[in-house]
C-alpha cells in the first residue's frame, strides 16, 4: 500500500491534453472506490500515512473526531491471593516485600506485542 501511494501524485500528469472533466471524474471515482474499500478518501489515506494515526472523514460523518483518539493503557489487574475462605485483592503488588503467590495464572500487564498492537496507527 505504501509503495503505491506515490503513484497517486502522478495521476494528474496522465491527463495532459484532455478536458478537465476527465481527471476530475477519475479522481472522484478513485475517491468513491477508496471510501467503499478502505472507508477513507484519498486525502484520508495520505493523512493517516503521514501522521501514523487512524483518520477518516467517515468518522466525522458518524459524529466522532477526524482521527481516532489514542487509547489510554488499560489499568493494572488486581493482584489476588488466597486467604482463609475468600480472596484478598490489591492494586499494587510492589507494596509487598515478599508477595504471596497469586490466585490466577494470567498476565499482569500487556505484553510488548499487545502494547504495539494497541498503539499502532493505520494501516
Amino acid at each position: 500500500m505504501r509503495r503505491l501511494l506515490p503513484l497517486v501524485f502522478l495521476l494528474p500528469l496522465a491527463a495532459c491534453g484532455v478536458s478537465w472533466t476527465v481527471p476530475v471524474g477519475a479522481f472522484a471515482g478513485l475517491n468513491l472506490a477508496s471510501i467503499m474499500a478502505l472507508h477513507r478518501t484519498l486525502f484520508d489515506v495520505i493523512w493517516s500515512w503521514a501522521t501514523d494515526r487512524d483518520c477518516s472523514i467517515v468518522y466525522l460523518d458518524q459524529g466522532h473526531g477526524y482521527c481516532k483518539p489514542i487509547e489510554p493503557p488499560p489499568p493494572n489487574q488486581p493482584y489476588c491471593t488466597a486467604t482463609l475462605g475468600y480472596a484478598m485483592c490489591w492494586t499494587d503488588p510492589q507494596a509487598f516485600i515478599d508477595p504471596p503467590p497469586q490466585l490466577a495464572d494470567g498476565p499482569y500487564q500487556l505484553t510488548p506485542a499487545q502494547e504495539k498492537n494497541r498503539t499502532h496507527g493505520w494501516p
